[in-house]
């Protein structure tokens, strides 16, 4: 195996649509944060997630929850009930607001929002602080579909409004109608790793034309319409370029073929690793309700398995960013942390990195994160004891069936 297998990677279309489109832009001058690239790329959009929902693209997921925030009318002093299995970009565009993010623990079988405990949660919140929390993101942690029935049926029942974070769950469903679309707002990323990609980029579902419209206009500087600039209220530099959309509608032509194969890979992981002693793949619930793009494949080490090189695991400081190439800005004090994956964790994600294939643990909760370390939490144990067992492993459109079966060797030879 010569070549590095990867988490995700984006896939152009066959057509090549993404260059056509990209070359319409700068033949007609469009390169700006608006225009027919945009438009297009948000109607194809809307055709998808249907439910007669609007969507604005832009120019990251973070920036979707933020905005989606700032509908719910989230502000300074106001609490924001948060999952806190997932990765910052659900929890910091909170703290852009001045507000406080409370975090949830989640369930054991789909890794997302417990909903029990979100009410707990919420009853504790009014209890202490006589307010009711300003609004509510579940994430699609993965991919895999939160129990959104439920947490709806409480967020209605407390008149708090819901930001679904289906940033890693483009294409998932719940009973059959797509994430994003059961809250107020609905929150997607198309960032270079995701489902589709256009290189960089976002988008916020909301729910009608007057929150459309608003939306819209914080996501442009939130100018009137005057033939000067003039604003009424502080808005953001948010909408995605014509170009990035270009190649959003290029990706959208092989958004159904992008589903198919992550779902196929996931199902080739769970036959090809079924009975492996001490290596669980983490599958969806199979009552049917949860329809999971796999956007990344998961599994977990009983933390009794022996991995090849374990006893030097995080012997070391890592000198760079572990599968990203954003780099570090400066080297970690330690090479531990008073809360990280097991040994066999670590040593198994260096042991595929050195066989070519890039593996990461799975998020850090956040309430486990010292930027947080004074939020209030609200847990259960199961979002820190799946992170000291889980694992990320690839799942693009550029993971063939070998590479597959190429890992899942490399796997099981690294156990002891």
């Amino acid at each position: 195996m010569n070549k590095r297998i990867y988490l995700c990677l984006a896939h152009m279309s066959e057509a090549g649509l993404e260059q056509k489109y990209i070359q319409e832009a700068f033949d007609t001058n469009w390169v700006v944060p608006l225009g027919p690239n945009v438009n297009g790329f948000e109607k194809d959009l809307e055709e998808f997630v249907g439910e007669n929902k609007r969507v604005v693209a832009l120019s990251a997921g973070t920036a979707a929850v933020h905005l989606g925030l700032i509908g719910c009318g989230v502000g300074p002093g106001d609490e924001v009930l948060v999952q806190s299995f997932t990765f910052c970009a659900s929890s910091h565009p909170v703290t852009y607001l001045g507000a406080t993010p409370v975090f949830v623990d989640s369930e054991p079988d789909t890794w997302n929002m417990d909903p029990a405990l979100l009410e707990e949660a919420i009853k504790d919140r009014i209890a202490k602080t006589g307010k009711t929390p300003k609004a509510i993101v579940p994430v699609a942690l993965y991919g895999m579909p939160y129990r959104i029935d439920r947490i709806m049926e409480i967020a209605d029942r407390y008149g708090i409004p819901v930001v679904e974070d289906a940033a890693e769950g483009f294409g998932s469903r719940y009973k059959g109608q797509v994430l994003g679309t059961f809250g107020r707002y609905g929150v997607l990323s198309f960032n270079g790793n995701k489902m589709i990609t256009t290189s960089g980029g976002g988008a916020l579902i909301t729910p009608d034309e007057e929150s459309w419209r608003e939306i819209m206009m914080y996501a442009t500087q939130y100018r009137e319409s005057y033939p000067y600039y003039q604003h009424e209220k502080i808005g953001y530099n948010y909408r995605m370029s014509n170009i990035c959309a270009g190649i959003g509608r290029g990706q959208m032509t092989v958004l159904g073929d992008h589903l198919a194969h992550h779902r196929h890979v996931q199902k080739l992981y769970e036959e090809l690793l079924a009975g492996v002693p001490g290596v669980q793949v983490h599958a969806q619930p199979s009552t049917g309700e949860f329809d999971s793009n796999f956007w990344l494949c998961t599994l977990t080490l009983d933390p009794a398995l022996r991995v090849k090189g374990q006893e030097n695991a995080y012997k070391t400081i890592v000198q760079g960013a572990v599968g990203g190439a954003a780099g570090v800005i400066h080297a970690a004090s330690s090479a531990v942390t008073d809360c990280q994956p097991n040994d066999n964790v670590e040593a198994m994600r260096v042991w595929l990195d050195a066989a070519g294939v890039e593996a990461r643990p799975v998020w850090k909760p956040m309430h486990r994160q010292p930027v947080y370390r004074n939020c209030p939490a609200y847990v259960n144990g199961v979002s820190e004891a799946i992170f000291k067992v889980g694992m990320c492993l690839p799942a693009g459109p550029y993971v063939s069936d070998e590479d597959v079966r190429y890992i899942v060797e490399t796997i099981k030879n690294g156990i002891e």
